[in-house]
């Protein structure tokens, strides 16, 4: 259900109001480590930099309901078009998702009380698809504080900020930088090139990652594993993150292999063999079951 009022001068004041339940709170916790994302947890208000027909819109969202009964304000100045500015903010939010029927559907599987756990808690994507991947590429076998910080210097160094909320640099701009300016932030020669290379293919439309979209998982990784620095891990953590998909795994993730060993108290990490026969049981709601993995190490929940 979603009430909508506009405001003149190309403005937009929009309610919506979701079914519940919906963490907005413990999302927002999420988030707030990630300098980049303009949180408020006191006023519970997110900043989303989105881009609509190529445009960079702010939209402020800000929690007016509880878990129970979600519902949001949501205002932007831009005047651009309001269908397609709330279909990428429902698409970010997974308000669209009835997140406990994806609890009730672990009901029948040891990983249930997990779940159940964590019931309520969205999935939110990045907000840019590119860049997600270039985040993920960055983040690869690095610490999470440090891949945090480089991440954080990339978007600041050539990215640019709009209303308190910053944008990723373009795949043209990126395209055309100089190993040299990445090695300068820290970047390792190799990865400042998988990152110029990547935004090379995007930049001359040899890579569409709105067509993208359109693909299953499996054509999906098929299609990027092809560009050089970029691995199953890397386009499964685009699919969840860049694309919203719900039912990806990425059993190589040594933080799920972490949050399984804890939760099935394991005397080691388990198998790919272990994970993937254990998370069959599981789909088509994987993704959810990633995300609150992480989250029991984050919060430091046994269960």
């Amino acid at each position: 259900m979603m009430k909508r009022t506009m405001k003149g001068g190309g403005s937009m004041d929009t309610t919506v109001q979701i079914e519940g339940p919906y963490n907005f709170d413990q999302a927002l916790k999420r988030l707030a480590f990630d300098p980049l994302i303009q949180t408020d947890r006191e006023k519970r208000t997110l900043k989303l930099p989105i881009l609509v027909n190529d445009q960079p819109v702010v939209v402020t969202l800000q929690a007016t309901g509880s878990t129970e009964n979600p519902s949001f304000h949501l205002t932007t100045h831009q005047n651009e078009d309001k269908d397609a500015i709330l279909t990428k903010v429902y698409e970010i939010m997974h308000f669209h998702v009835p997140l406990k029927q994806v609890t009730d559907h672990y009901q029948d599987t040891d990983l249930y009380p997990l779940m159940k756990e964590h019931e309520g808690t969205p999935f939110i994507t990045d907000f840019q698809p590119y860049g997600c991947l270039m985040k993920t590429i960055i983040h690869q076998q690095l610490n999470m504080k440090f891949a945090t910080t480089l991440t954080e210097r990339f978007v600041k160094t050539f990215g640019y900020e709009k209303e308190g909320a910053w944008f990723y640099p373009s795949p043209q701009t990126v395209s055309k930088l100089h190993v040299d300016e990445l090695r300068q932030l820290q970047f390792s020669l190799r990865k400042a090139e998988y990152v110029i290379q990547t935004s090379e293919k995007i930049a001359a439309g040899n890579l569409d990652l709105e067509q993208i979209r359109l693909k299953r998982e499996d054509q999906i990784v098929e299609e990027l594993i092809t560009l050089r620095g970029i691995g199953r891990w890397t386009a499964e953590n685009f699919m969840m993150f860049g694309l919203g998909r719900m039912d990806l795994f990425p059993a190589q993730d040594i933080g799920v292999q972490n949050a399984l060993k804890q939760f099935y108290n394991l005397d080691q990490k388990p198998s790919l063999e272990w994970m993937g026969k254990k998370s069959s049981d599981w789909s088509p709601y994987r993704s959810y079951a990633t995300l609150y993995l992480w989250n029991s190490l984050e919060n430091g929940i046994i269960v």
